[in-house]
């Protein structure tokens, strides 16, 4: 007697969402059976959605985030500080800190930290975008490394800010108050609020 199992397409889509981080085999099954069969869902909905966004998003080629073709949140804002920029690791480490209330400056995502174990090295990051973005400033600009405080977010800084020195800029670093071993997207509004009116000299 042959087992019985879900059919092929079921099978295809509990693939496809195993693949999504923090989705085990078991929560995957249940999103599926609850798309196919539970009288709120709408899968077409939610596939339209994901193409949608796949369709229109890209990074902004200037500072990293989230933009449309015709449309960077971030950059086309006249009212933000031109003089400083903050630099993090992901364009998802800057929504905690515009939450905070306490930046309201320019960001520039470099798209990962320095790992060797991970083979990242700096020509994968967006550093050449940042050094470009510095020279070219009319203003001396301050640049705030808002890195994690693990291994490879403390390798990442000491390289930026070698690399950094001797340019028409100064250089600060969010305080400490992020755990250690952590990134941005852990902290809470109040810790990143601190830890961004407390950074000093790097």
């Amino acid at each position: 007697m042959t087992r019985a199992d879900y059919p092929e397409p079921v099978k295809a889509l509990v693939g496809e969402l195993k693949r999504l981080p923090g989705v085990g085999p078991r929560s995957a099954e249940r999103i599926a059976i609850w798309l196919l069969q539970h009288p709120k869902a709408d899968p077409l909905s939610l596939a339209t959605s994901l193409q949608e966004a796949k369709a229109a998003i890209l990074s902004c080629p200037t500072c990293g985030f989230f933009a449309t073709l015709e449309h960077c949140g971030i950059c086309d804002d006249p009212k933000r500080e031109q003089s400083v920029l903050c630099v993090v690791e992901q364009a998802t480490d800057v929504l905690p800190l515009e939450r905070s209330g306490a930046f309201r400056g320019r960001y520039h995502c470099l798209g990962g930290k320095l790992s060797p174990l991970d083979r990242v090295s700096p020509e994968d990051l967006r550093i050449p975008s940042l050094l470009k973005r510095i020279d070219d400033s009319e203003h001396e600009l301050e640049v705030i490394l808002a890195l994690g405080s693990d291994v490879e977010g403390e390798a990442t800084s000491n390289y930026l800010a070698d690399l950094l020195r001797g340019r028409a800029c100064s250089i600060t670093r969010i305080a400490q108050g992020l755990p250690a071993g952590g990134g941005l997207d852990h902290a809470d509004e109040l810790t990143l609020m601190r830890a961004l009116e407390g950074r000093r000299a790097f």
